[in-house]
């Protein structure tokens, strides 16, 4: 069965401001449009077995089911409910940042 995938706000944020940094800030709007059909395209891949992906090796996210899978330099943060069918898909961050202290950030997971 076919999972739904939605996006947290933080999400999509994240999304939207890793298509910023590189486009306006970088300078290279194709890179920018690249790395967000790659994130993508990423997302759409865990509509179908989310959870060949390994757990967030840290506490207190493993505990929570957090999953991650990279996309180049970034990682997707994500959960799976088996009883409504849906992958969350809670954070996108560029993996050369403090990420604990990012997670520990997150809202929704």
């Amino acid at each position: 069965m076919k999972m739904e995938i939605v996006y947290t706000f933080q999400a999509q944020q994240d999304l939207k401001n890793i298509y910023e940094y590189i486009a306006y800030s970088l300078l290279v709007p194709d890179t920018a449009r690249s790395m967000y059909q790659q994130i993508i395209q990423s997302v759409r891949s865990l509509e179908s077995m989310p959870e060949r992906n390994p757990l967030y090796k840290e506490e207190p996210w493993r505990s929570q089911g957090v999953r991650f899978v990279p996309v180049k330099n970034y990682l997707l943060f994500y959960t799976v409910n088996n009883e409504t069918h849906t992958v969350s898909i809670a954070r996108i961050l560029y993996g050369g940042m403090d990420i604990n202290h990012q997670l520990e950030e997150t809202i929704e997971f």
